[in-house]
């Protein structure tokens, strides 16, 4: 069982202070949750989107890859596919949205211009090129959103966690302290105020 504070002026000064401090505490994860709640639901709109896209993307890609391969055969599209430069390396950046470090994937577009003499290809085989390089873009936003979801979401139940605790548990415990400390002194006072009032009595008598 806690050991019950003293009724002292000083502890009195020391509890509203705590108890101004957790207050302004929870009202401060208040106001993260807010903020944090609507980025992530603005980056949820954008994560949906973006899958009907790539699912999209997909489809005309490969539609586009089956043209190719009818028209060029599939040895000549593999063969003009490794002549195709390799992905450049990406890198991962960070932004902040209340303390949450939110990734940023950054990387290289791929310049349109094919590497391929446009005597040997067909326009099927352009198509699907261009297609999937747009369609890795897509899947790089995507992976950036769902792992910002993902940071976003445990900070939000972190800060839940942490604002009920404030609101449930420290505040009203506080705020019972401050209460017995001040009916207390009261009382204390009311006692040294008629102790006062004899004593005067008995002098002037």
């Amino acid at each position: 069982m806690a050991k019950k504070m003293t009724a002292t002026k000083a502890n009195l000064i020391k509890v509203k202070e705590s108890l101004s401090f957790a207050k302004k505490g929870y009202s401060l994860l208040d106001k993260k949750r807010t903020v944090l709640i609507r980025e992530m639901m603005r980056l949820n709109e954008r994560a949906i989107k973006i899958q009907e896209d790539i699912e999209e993307s997909f489809k005309k890609s490969y539609d586009s890859l089956t043209m190719a391969s009818v028209t060029m055969g599939w040895e000549s599209v593999v063969d003009l596919s490794l002549s195709m430069p390799k992905e450049e390396e990406y890198k991962v950046g960070y932004r902040s949205v209340m303390g949450v470090e939110i990734p940023e994937v950054h990387y290289s577009k791929y310049n349109p211009r094919s590497t391929f003499s446009i005597y040997e290809t067909s326009f099927a085989f352009d198509k699907v090129y261009l297609e999937m390089n747009e369609l890795r873009e897509k899947i790089y936003e995507l992976a950036e959103i769902e792992t910002s979801l993902y940071k976003l979401g445990k900070e939000i139940k972190k800060s839940v966690k942490r604002a009920n605790a404030l609101e449930k548990i420290q505040i009203p415990k506080q705020e019972k302290t401050l209460k017995e400390i001040e009916d207390v002194l009261a009382e204390k006072e009311r006692e040294d105020f008629f102790r006062l009032k004899r004593v005067k009595g008995k002098g002037e008598e």
